[in-house]
């Protein structure tokens, strides 16, 4: 049971990263390859300290890996796994939504899949 206890303390680990809205955001700018900080900024539509925050806390959970080139920092996703989940989950709830009728192209665009 010990072992299990740690797979159950993982994945909750990862839904509590996943359960900001700002994190899911910033994930789906960084589907589409390598961004800097200020690039994130501009397609989250956030603060600065706000996405550096959840940058930070994505980068520490692995979630994300990072590059500095002079005085801007870049990321990109590191665990390509946590998009699939992402994606999973929001194109089931997106389906499940009959009041939107959300046009289908809306959620096969969502976090498309990395290389």
């Amino acid at each position: 049971m010990e072992e299990l206890d740690r797979v159950f303390e993982k994945v909750s680990h990862y839904f509590s990263l996943l359960s900001e809205p700002t994190r899911l955001r910033i994930l789906h700018a960084l589907c589409g390859g390598e961004r800097s900080v200020s690039e994130v900024v501009t397609e989250v539509g956030s603060s600065q300290t706000n996405v550096s925050r959840h940058l930070g806390a994505m980068y520490q959970a692995g979630v994300l890996s990072r590059r500095r080139d002079g005085n801007q920092v870049y990321y990109t996703i590191a665990d390509t796994g946590v998009v699939e989940i992402c994606r999973a989950v929001c194109v089931q709830v997106a389906g499940r939504i009959e009041e939107e009728a959300l046009p289908e192209r809306a959620v096969d665009g969502f976090m498309p899949r990395t290389n």
